[in-house]
């Protein structure tokens, strides 16, 4: 669905307050990630690492990188939305105003804790945004697209990007830790597991090729989600 197809589309009364909450829920939890001082997630070390070799801000860095990602958007034939303008201005924002209140963490126990919270929030979160078909941040846009293009798994075509993200942050100079491995490593089978959980089902007319004879059936979001 094109922007203006995701906002015509049914169901906005439950859609709207979900890409809200997921997209404010996913801020916090990078800043649970990053509070734990135990590995941040893949793209902030592609994006630490990006900063480094160009001798540039972080901010700058992570600009940079949106907008190229957003140009791999055009062969992977994937239509930005509501969601990923709204992914750019409430992400950094959330997790800016959660630094602001989340106490560091005192001691192991406590580190553990705030990676293990973040980890799951962070899939949770990114499934709830993506479930809620207003079209994907730029990152996840790639993820994605891919689904799409290749059919497969989620799981599967996540993690591999991750650990790809990973290692081109750390060959540029990123930071890398136990908890970059684990969220690489899990973040697919997670945002897999709570997808079709949490999607919100639509018409079938709703879809770019419903036909009028599926109009009686519902599409329902599985793990190679109808998200564009």
């Amino acid at each position: 669905m094109n922007a203006f197809a995701q906002l015509r589309a049914a169901r906005k009364a439950r859609r709207i307050p979900q890409l809200l909450l997921g997209l404010m829920g996913y801020g916090a939890a990078v800043m649970l990630l990053v509070q734990s001082g135990l590995g941040a997630a893949s793209w902030n070390v592609l994006t630490e690492g990006t900063a480094k070799s160009l001798d540039i801000s972080f901010g700058w860095a992570t600009n940079l990188i949106s907008l190229l990602v957003l140009i791999a958007w055009i062969p992977l034939r994937e239509l930005p939305g509501l969601g990923t303008l709204l992914n750019v201005a409430i992400v950094g924002f959330t997790a800016d105003a959660t630094a602001t209140v989340l106490p560091d963490p005192q001691g192991p126990l406590a580190e553990i804790g705030y990676l293990a919270l973040g980890l799951v929030a962070l899939a949770f979160f990114d499934a709830l945004y993506l479930g809620a078909q207003f079209g994907s941040g730029p990152r996840d846009g790639i993820m994605t697209g891919l689904v799409r293009l290749t059919r497969l798994p989620v799981a599967l075509v996540r993690t591999g990007i991750e650990v790809a993200v990973a290692c081109a942050g750390w060959l540029l100079g990123g930071t890398v830790g136990v908890g970059t491995v684990l969220i690489a490593l899990c973040m697919g089978p997670l945002v897999g597991c709570f997808l079709p959980r949490v999607a919100v089902r639509l018409p079938a007319d709703c879809a770019p090729h419903g036909t009028p004879a599926d109009r009686e059936k519902t599409v329902a979001a599985p793990q190679r989600p109808a998200v564009r």
